[in-house]
């Protein structure tokens, strides 16, 4: 049975983890009504998203190459420029510098770095929070009740610009890199912040819904190894080890299939619409919660 529950996890992983309506939410949710405990800490919930990180890999590897490929050559170029210091201290001359940041997706790269900062921070010092929220029977329902509140306010105050990478700033990706930071909690969804602060920020919506996609992967593979020691606690086993990878692999595939619809649809819908799904999840979460 518990192969079967963790085949609905990552499908409901998969079709909600690009939508803003915190797929952790859900999982802790579906969680806490099948009796499934944290013994194994978060450590499903990072596997699950590491498998819908494999497939943001896979659909979207044109643009990560591009970017990986414009990081390395900016630390290259800081290389040169330090060798450059020390020959004009050594003597006296005065060669130029080479521009770090050139061209969109060096721009893209510096931006998702610098909010990697912050993210990396909240997420660390917040892990044991999330762990005790994730086992809440309230937590994850005014998660969701927050971010539907977060995303109404969002869309009602019309927010959205026409930043793109080249007039994005490196203040707004710290302020957007500490809003996913925050999103550790169950309910609270990362897209739905990081989406409505890019917004907020005066970024347009199809490089906002873009940026935040990206920004997920370290993110997600940071949070995999904060939780990889869970695979040596008591209540893991090698049938569920299997059963954990075998679930990654589902959310993974399924991932594939429908990320490009539901990108597609956060860019066009208005955020009002998963505004309302989040008060009915949430409403519904606490509902059951309190019957139960």
């Amino acid at each position: 049975m518990i192969v079967v529950y963790l085949i609905l996890l990552a499908v409901i992983q998969a079709v909600v983890e690009f939508l803003p309506v915190s797929s952790m939410g859900h999982l802790c949710a579906l969680e806490q009504l099948m009796g499934i405990n944290h013994g194994t800490g978060l450590l499903l919930e990072a596997i699950l998203h590491l498998g819908t990180a494999a497939a943001i890999i896979f659909l979207f590897r044109k643009d990560l190459k591009k970017i990986a490929l414009e990081l390395l050559g900016m630390f290259m170029d800081l290389i040169g420029n330090l060798n450059i210091y020390i020959y004009n201290k050594k003597t006296g001359k005065n060669l130029n510098y080479a521009r770090i940041v050139t061209g969109t997706y060096r721009k893209l790269g510096a931006l998702l770095v610098i909010s990697m900062i912050p993210t990396a921070l909240l997420g660390f010092t917040g892990r044991r929070l999330a762990l005790l929220a994730a086992d809440s029977p309230i937590v994850p329902g005014i998660g969701f009740l927050l971010t539907g509140v977060l995303l109404l306010v969002t869309d009602l105050n019309k927010s959205g610009g026409k930043k793109g990478p080249k007039e994005a700033s490196y203040d707004s990706a710290m302020w957007i890199g500490i809003c996913q930071g925050l999103a550790v909690f169950p309910g609270i969804s990362r897209m739905g912040l990081t989406l409505c602060a890019a917004l907020l920020c005066g970024y347009n919506r199809k490089f906002a819904v873009r940026f935040s996609v990206f920004m997920s992967l370290p993110a997600i593979v940071g949070a995999f190894f904060t939780e990889i020691g869970n695979f040596g606690a008591s209540e893991m086993t090698v049938g569920l080890g299997f059963a954990y990878v075998f679930a990654m692999v589902i959310a993974g595939f399924v991932g594939c299939l429908v990320i490009r619809s539901t990108v597609a649809m956060v860019q066009n819908m208005k955020l009002r619409y998963f505004a309302y799904y989040s008060f009915a999840v949430g409403i519904i979460t606490l509902a059951l919660n309190f019957v139960l």
